[in-house]
């Protein structure tokens, strides 16, 4: 069964590159990316682990694990990590979690229907502090994912997780966001001492409030 949002994050236990894992224990109070791989010494994946890394630091601001997924064994994992280091010129500093006999692919359903040699799709899961799932993403493999929107919608979880504000269409962090409609005018102006601007009375936009 497919997982949807608002679902709960499956918990599992698996061995990774960092030593054997609860996932549930790993993520602790943190939010968490699960991304899944076709298989190790792919050329979209190397650069997308490459990158994962090199961008580590934004994560770590922002309270967020990282962990990758693929149905190759341990040994194909740690040989791979001396290619992603070589060539995107960088050091891996997260884990990778072994799943050959696909027990944690299908919990999350990563194995297409349609895949050759049952490869699991590259999809990605951003989960939350309270283990809900709050997106999910499903990628072709031809297709490299974006790192930076993930982070753009990080941001907006995370904010809107603590405001009762939505983001606009390319909403970045700092940008006014909408005040959602379930709240009244009167109650907007005791939440946002910033003030807001109504375009329309299901439309209004207010100065992003943690700034």
């Amino acid at each position: 069964m497919a997982i949807r949002l608002g679902d709960d994050a499956p918990n599992f236990t698996a061995e990774t590159t960092e030593g054997t894992i609860n996932f549930h224990e790993w993520l602790g109070n943190s939010w968490g990316i699960l991304f899944s791989h076709p298989k190790d010494y792919t050329p979209v994946c190397t650069t997308e682990l490459g990158t994962v890394a090199k961008i580590s630091p934004e994560f770590k601001k922002r309270g967020v694990k990282v962990i990758a997924i693929s149905v190759d064994p341990m040994d194909s994992h740690k040989g791979w990590i001396n290619d992603i280091n070589e060539t995107q010129k960088t050091t891996m500093n997260y884990p990778i979690i072994a799943d050959p006999d696909k027990k944690v692919a299908a919990l999350y359903d990563m194995i297409h229907p349609n895949a050759i040699d049952n490869m699991t799709v590259r999809s990605v899961f951003i989960i939350g502090p309270d283990k809900k799932v709050k997106l999910t993403l499903t990628y072709p493999a031809s297709c490299g994912r974006n790192f930076e929107e993930l982070l753009r919608v990080i941001d907006s979880l995370q904010l809107t997780s603590k405001y009762k504000v939505a983001t606009p269409a390319n909403w970045k962090d700092g940008e006014d966001c909408i005040i959602t409609p379930a709240v009244g005018d009167a109650e907007a102006q005791q939440l946002f001492p910033k003030g807001f601007t109504t375009v329309k009375p299901y439309l209004r936009y207010t100065p992003q409030p943690n700034r």
